[in-house]
């Protein structure tokens, strides 16, 4: 299947000289008078090595199909972590390379979404948001509300989040895993 560079997102494999990559990041620029392009950060699937690549928004790009199957994290011990197949019970571990940039937004029991292309896997997906315990924060300073300045808080992963002022330890937070931005206060 092929689709337009400009319809590249984030997490998405994509086939590219007949290698398939996982897209770390994308952004769309329209430069002036000068035509659209999508500039992406990919990840080679074989080699784990990190590529920077200018597309126009013009170009077919290959998408290979990718299944895509729930599993839930379970723990980590070393550097393997173990997932679960949410339907068959089955288990599964992954390595650092395979796991990434996902690993402070897991917790226990939180369900992912693990692409698969020929029966190997090949990446994970984590949700848009999780919901977090701050376990670390300085005290907020009483009356120093003429700006709003944020804090650094420290979850119960130890994922550190710029957070508002009146956050304090023990208060749970959504945080935005494709940007680690705080998004509200879970009430």
């Amino acid at each position: 299947m092929k689709i337009k560079a400009t319809d590249i997102r984030r997490g998405m494999v994509i086939t590219m000289n007949g290698v398939n990559f996982v897209v770390v990041d994308f952004a769309h620029h329209t430069p002036g008078n000068l035509r659209a392009m999508v500039q992406t950060k990919l990840r080679n699937m074989n080699t784990g090595a990190i590529i920077e690549e200018r597309l126009r928004s013009v170009d077919q790009i290959e998408v290979p199909f990718v299944e895509t199957v729930t599993y839930e994290y379970l723990y980590s011990s070393g550097d393997e972590h173990v997932f679960m197949n949410v339907e068959t019970f089955d288990q599964i571990s992954f390595g650092p390379d395979m796991v990434g940039s996902a690993m402070p937004y897991l917790l226990p029991n939180t369900r992912v979404g693990v692409m698969f292309i020929d029966g190997k896997a090949v990446s994970i997906d984590v949700p848009a948001s999780v919901e977090m315990t701050i376990t670390e924060c300085p005290p907020s300073i009483k009356g120093a509300t003429a700006t709003n300045q944020y804090k650094e808080g420290v979850t119960e992963t130890g994922l550190k989040v710029m957070v508002p002022p009146f956050i304090e330890p023990g208060e749970r937070i959504k945080i935005d895993t494709r940007t680690g931005e705080y998004i509200e206060r879970v009430k």
